[in-house]
Formats: C-alpha cells, sequence, structure tokens
C-alpha cells in the first residue's frame, strides 16, 4: 500500500460507488431541470442533518492527531446551508425539518465516528467536502438556472466558498493531508471500507428522495 498515494488508493477504490451516486435517478432529474425547488429544498433539508454531524463532531475532533488536520473552517457548510434554508423555506424552517430513515441512519453513523473513531469521521469528511468542492458547482449552477436564485447567493450558498479562492489548490492540499494520515496500512484499509459505505449511505439518501419526487413521464 505504501506504494500507491493514500489519496490516490482512496479515490479508485470507491470510484464505482462514487459513480452510483452521482448517477441516482434523483441527481440526474434534478440537474436535468425535472424536478421542482421543493425537490432541491428538500435536498437541502436532507444534508442539513448530514452536515450538523459533521461540524459538531468537528470541533471534539480539532485537536486529534489523525483528524485534527482535515477541521478547516474554511469547509463549513452549516452557515449557508441555513441561509438557504431560510430563502427556501421561510424563518420558520427549522421547525418543518424532517429527516428521511436514510438521512437519520447516515447522520448517526457520521456522529458516531465522530465520537468513537476519528479516521472514519476523516473518510466521510473526504466524500463530503471535495464532492462539494468539485461536483456540488453543477449543481449550483442548475439551480440557480433552473429557478432564478442569485448567482452564488441566497438558495445556493451551501455550494459557495468563499474562504477558498483556488478550489484545485486547496484540493491538492487536502490529498496531501491524506497522503500523510497518521495511521498505519491496516486503518488505511479501514478507512477506504468507510469511504464506500459513506457513499452508499448517501445513495440511500438520494434513492429514497427519488421516490419522493418521481418524475412525472
Amino acid at each position: 500500500m505504501s506504494r500507491t498515494a493514500f489519496s490516490t488508493l482512496l479515490r479508485t477504490a470507491s470510484q464505482a460507488q462514487h459513480r452510483e451516486a452521482n448517477g441516482s435517478a434523483f441527481i440526474t432529474d434534478l440537474l436535468g431541470g425535472g424536478l421542482g425547488v421543493d425537490a432541491y429544498a428538500r435536498y437541502a433539508e436532507q444534508l442539513w442533518f448530514v452536515y450538523e454531524a459533521l461540524e459538531t463532531g468537528a470541533g471534539r475532533l480539532a485537536a486529534d492527531p489523525v483528524a485534527g488536520p482535515f477541521v478547516r473552517r474554511e469547509l463549513f457548510r452549516l452557515p449557508g446551508l441555513e441561509r438557504d434554508l431560510a430563502h427556501l423555506r421561510g424563518p420558520g424552517w427549522r421547525a418543518d425539518l424532517r429527516a428521511l430513515p436514510a438521512t437519520r441512519t447516515y447522520a448517526a453513523r457520521v456522529r458516531e465516528c465522530a465520537e468513537r473513531w476519528p479516521a472514519g469521521y476523516v473518510a466521510h469528511h473526504y466524500t463530503r467536502y471535495l464532492g462539494d468542492l468539485a461536483g456540488g458547482q453543477i449543481i449550483r449552477d442548475t439551480a440557480e438556472r433552473t429557478w432564478g436564485f442569485t448567482r452564488k447567493g441566497d438558495g445556493v450558498r451551501f455550494y459557495v466558498f468563499d474562504a477558498i479562492p483556488n478550489p484545485a489548490a486547496f484540493r491538492r492540499t487536502y490529498r496531501a493531508l491524506l497522503d500523510d494520515i497518521r495511521v498505519d496500512d491496516m486503518e488505511k484499509q479501514r478507512v477506504v471500507a468507510e469511504c464506500r459505505r459513506a457513499y452508499a449511505l448517501n445513495t440511500a439518501v438520494l434513492r429514497a428522495l427519488g421516490e419522493e419526487f418521481p418524475l412525472s413521464a
């Protein structure tokens, strides 16, 4: 394993699961403009539960030798996401938040890793934030064009990384952190497995959203 950079191993070992998530019917229909803004808002609600677990757990892990280097405030999504939800659902959005069963399972696993397994937390951190920096921008662009949100404004702030002026450079730095992660080869294999699990948990949420918002024939 030492011959292959861990960031490369992590990416290649989870490619199939990554493709499955990106190719879900819900995301395909959303990006194709076939779903209404309510579906987009419902997706944002599910994301809130996952990122609440990720970012609440970040505080206790900031000093951890394994997960600590990945805790970067410029990545935090909750403030932007909450502005989006207020814009999409109104000022009382918190009272109406409803997590799908698949979302509860996903968020619970993220929270469990944050509390008990820092290296596992890194797997979830990686699958979420690097995806937001890259593919998330496609969703932002679609949302702006389809539903008329102000460019990088309320409604799409979740996808706006104002504190990261050069996403490509940031991703290189992040991958270097993965390559230097302070765990042994056996633990790296466990992180790879958790990365696959993270994608599967995300796919289950997208599948549930697809059932809630089937594209009309």
